[in-house]
């Protein structure tokens, strides 16, 4: 029996104050001979209690071990059996709360990185030329609709498309990828490995229309007239604010529209694109998740000074992945923990000028399961600031439920669903992703888009509701 490697291949990466001065990718990725290693690593388990972890099925034992044998396009192909996003989510993907979180080896050691191995796979391909289509299928003659060009709408593509259905995704802005391009950093995922993997579910066959606002466009039962089933991915585009005094001064913003201009919109790329975008000198990021700290960490780039992150509860609590957290550390984000901002301050000009905040401390555990802040009575203090970016969560867009009055939604406006198939009140309507869950994974989206994927194509065989 090999002897088992305790630690994972280290995966090399930008060194921190280098990397604050540019939007490229942070870490590297593995080389052949890394990969081989960490695919080593792997104890092909009769029982692979890893794949329990994925949302989206993966054979995850097969692919690694294709890449311990150095059958790297077998790798690939394997992946994307299971995976239309496979370079996304090697990147993106909490693989530490799912996959790794349950591999055998993590009980005495650290798990297999098959994130990263992931990851090297899809880039393997990447330098290959163009990927290989798979052969399209006899063409059954039904046709759907995808409403939202995400992670969970191109899952649902990507598998119905396999099966001979007609294939259209309307996206509302005017490129593919929802949250993967609007939200999600440069330096964590560069926007052209999304448009890689979307050129290649339009090669395999799917239509996609921009610039299509359902809703306004056209309503759900517009579509539903001239396709046979509709799929609603349209995420959770609507930030929340924390409703205190002097949140409509200048210089406040919601993470979806700082995030939105700097991502969609370009503004990391100026002077190339002279995209309008506040760049401020001494900035606080209100929240504890990964859209905080993409916000903390776009702000580093963009020039500030000092960018402080101020979370209501401790680091420990903090919902963001440990390598996002680790990150920012190094980079220089400072840490307001135990920290709950009461208001905001402005000059004569409306413009943020101060920050007040009240010390927190953990009490009782509540319904998430973490301890509940409670304020500590007289611990107030003021921070200067000139920019406040609020990354406290968000909710669906209403504009479809407020048009489709027979859709079924929830207290927060989230579309309500039959989690084991999908689909909603509406008949030959299904949805998924950030707009049933608000906001959540890119994994999680994707494993929606499955179940109803295969929902929608038995529906669409039998005719069956």
């Amino acid at each position: 029996m090999a002897k088992i490697v305790p630690k994972k291949t280290a995966m090399r990466e930008q060194p921190a104050m280098e990397r604050t001065k540019n939007f490229n990718e942070v870490p590297y990725g593995y080389s052949e001979q890394e990969a081989i290693q960490e695919a080593k690593r792997c104890l092909q388990c009769k029982r692979p209690t890893c794949m329990q972890g994925c949302p989206v099925e993966i054979d995850i034992p097969g692919f690694i071990d294709l890449i311990a044998q150095r059958d790297f396009r077998g790798a690939i192909k394997r992946l994307k059996d299971k995976n239309v996003l496979p370079a996304v989510c090697g990147r993106v993907c909490p693989q530490e709360d799912q996959c790794e979180k349950l591999c055998v080896l993590a009980k005495k050691y650290e798990p297999v990185g098959i994130g990263r191995l992931e990851r090297f796979a899809a880039d393997w391909e990447a330098t290959q030329g163009e990927a290989p289509v798979p052969k399209k299928p006899k063409p059954t003659g039904k046709k759907v609709a995808i409403i939202g060009a995400g992670p969970g709408g191109l899952t649902v593509a990507g598998d119905l498309i396999k099966l001979g259905h007609a294939v259209t995704i309307f996206e509302a802005l005017h490129a593919p990828g929802g949250v993967l391009v609007y939200g999600i950093p440069e330096f964590r995922l560069p926007k052209v490995i999304v448009y890689r993997e979307v050129d290649y579910l339009r090669r395999c066959g799917v239509n996609v229309v921009f610039d299509f606002v359902v809703g306004k466009t056209a309503t759900i039962d517009q579509i539903l007239h001239e396709y046979d089933a509709v799929y609603i991915g349209t995420g959770a585009g609507l930030p929340w604010f924390m409703n205190i005094p002097g949140e409509n001064l200048n210089g406040v913003y919601s993470a979806n529209e700082y995030l939105t201009r700097s991502n969609l919109m370009k503004a990391y790329l100026f002077p190339e694109y002279d995209t309008p975008i506040v760049r401020g000198k001494r900035v606080a990021v209100i929240g504890g998740g990964n859209v905080a700290m993409d916000c903390a960490r776009t702000a580093l780039r963009l020039g500030a000074d000092a960018v402080h992150n101020v979370y209501r509860r401790s680091r420990k609590e903090m919902p963001a992945r440990e390598e996002e957290i680790h990150h920012a550390e190094e980079e220089g984000v400072i840490f307001d923990i135990l920290t709950l901002p009461v208001r905001y301050m402005g000059d004569e000009h409306n413009w943020v000028k101060e920050m007040e905040c009240i010390k927190m401390q953990l009490g009782e555990p509540d319904a998430s399961g973490r301890r509940r802040p409670v304020p500590i009575e007289d611990s107030n203090f003021i921070t200067p600031i000139d920019t406040v970016v609020c990354a406290i969560g968000q909710s669906p867009n209403p504009l479809i439920p407020q048009t489709t009055p027979d859709l079924k939604t929830g207290k927060w406006g989230n579309i309500e669903i039959n989690p084991e198939t999908g689909k909603t009140s509406k008949k030959g309507c299904w949805a998924g992703g950030d707009v049933v869950r608000g906001g959540a994974t890119v994994i999680l989206a994707m494993g929606d888009g499955r179940v109803a994927a295969r929902s929608m194509d038995d529906y669409l065989k039998t005719g069956v509701w």
